[in-house]
């Protein structure tokens, strides 16, 4: 193993955008992925992360050379050393699309076989990329403080002044101490009614608690996904949203789409490329809240079927209560593997003529690809926010004998590397 070039500063012209919010140099024969800089700069960085191999990370110090597109930072908090949130917080908001566009791209390219242009659109409300956000997940320190995190670590950067929130939403969070090592949601919900809730800390397994390895993370990430014990400190904890006319009422800590805008948005996707009629059957899987299935019902009307698969229990019971006017809608609390497999309910119509998909960052995966392609479905909408999870399962698909007819991308999380796909598939 070579010397570790961690501390190290390195003066790098920076290359295209990779996926993580970094540009890729080169030095001395290694690959070295630098934040806080834009393609075709010229920066003196220090190298924050060396692992030995063929790659490490930096950060980018000094701007020797400054492109165009840079602009004043718009997050004081975000920048080397600093939190995690706002790692495109120094780029005009063309530029922040077409470096997520070209990611994308690059993802499908090399995932799926396919040469595709992508134009990374504005969702309503974006404005100049501030104040968007309207749920936050906080972390507390072990002073009590409530902050964000740092860039890959588990160091809190308590001041509050990351500007992806709406107006209003970290009101009074400085002013009281929180239980260490839990967690701050607050949401603003439809009708601008502000919820703090406070989430005690994870019950962490001896295991998570005295290894450092891949163990120990596996143990604090199964504790942190597990149930824990919520208080609702502002508000009544029950957030109310709407898209298309319909009312949902969900709990603050629940799923919806962070920016103002998405979830209608994406509504309209499913809408345009769902190809249902009168009559026909979907599933919507990973369903959440059921906002997709409710955009189905409308398509396939009172003689169709719309059946929605979420694993959260509070979720479908939520959705349960929102369309419980649509006979045509069930709502399955089940794990979608296995609602797709033999040990499901046997509750999914078969066979379907229309599937979306909107599962967790980690995509879809093989397993559910080949059951949904299965199922024999006439398209597919498949959504994704992280673009190698999504480039692999559209390579699934089409390995499958489905077709990429579309694809769509939306800056989703302006300020941020991240982004939502959305890609409709045909047989």
């Amino acid at each position: 193993m070579s010397e570790s070039w961690f501390g190290r500063d390195l003066e790098l012209r920076l290359g295209n955008p990779g996926h993580g919010g970094f540009c890729v140099a080169r030095h001395e024969g290694r690959v070295v992925f630098v934040r806080h800089g834009l393609p075709g700069e010229l920066v003196r960085a220090r190298v924050t992360e060396d692992r030995g191999g063929s790659f490490c990370r930096a950060d980018a110090l000094e701007i020797v050379e400054a492109s165009a597109d840079r602009i004043p930072a718009l997050c004081p908090i975000s920048g080397p050393g600093g939190a995690g949130c706002c790692d495109f917080s120094h780029v005009s908001l063309p530029a922040q699309r077409a470096m997520k566009a070209s990611v994308v791209a690059e993802q499908l390219r090399r995932l799926a076989g396919v040469e595709r242009e992508v134009e990374v659109e504005d969702l309503p409300g974006t404005g100049n990329g501030t104040g968007w956000r309207t749920r936050l997940r906080l972390a507390v320190d072990e002073h009590g403080r409530a902050g964000f995190h740092g860039y890959r670590s588990n160091r809190v950067v308590t001041e509050l002044l990351c500007p992806q929130p709406v107006l209003g939403m970290y009101q009074s969070l400085d002013e009281r101490d929180w239980r260490p090592g839990g967690e701050i949601q607050v949401t603003v919900d439809a009708e601008g009614t502000r919820h703090v809730v406070e989430i005690e800390p994870a019950r962490v397994s001896r295991t998570g608690r005295r290894s450092p390895g891949r163990r120990g993370a596996t143990a604090r990430r199964a504790a942190s996904a597990g149930p824990r014990r919520e208080h609702v400190v502002t508000g009544s904890g029950r957030a109310v949203e709407r898209v298309g006319g319909r009312e949902w009422e969900l709990s603050a800590t629940g799923f919806w789409q962070a920016h103002r805008g998405a979830a209608a948005t994406y509504s309209a996707v499913v809408r345009q490329w769902s190809g249902l009629t009168s009559g026909q059957s979907a599933w919507d899987l990973y369903g959440g809240v059921g906002v997709f299935a409710a955009e189905l019902a409308g398509q396939v009307g009172a003689g169709g079927a719309v059946v929605s698969v979420e694993s959260a229990r509070g979720a479908v019971a939520d959705g349960r209560a929102a369309l419980g006017d649509l006979g045509q809608v069930r709502l399955l609390a089940e794990r979608v593997e296995a609602a797709l497999g033999e040990s499901g309910s046997g509750e999914l119509p078969v066979p379907v003529d229309s599937v979306v998909l909107d599962p967790p960052r980690s995509g879809a995966g093989r397993e559910v690809v080949e059951a949904v392609a299965a199922a024999n479905p006439a398209t597919v909408i498949h959504i994704g926010c992280d673009p190698a999870a999504f480039g692999r399962d559209v390579g699934l698909y089409l390995g499958q004998g489905y077709r990429l007819e579309q694809v769509r991308a939306f800056d989703a999380f302006p300020l941020t590397h991240h982004m939502e796909c959305i890609a409709l598939l045909t047989r």
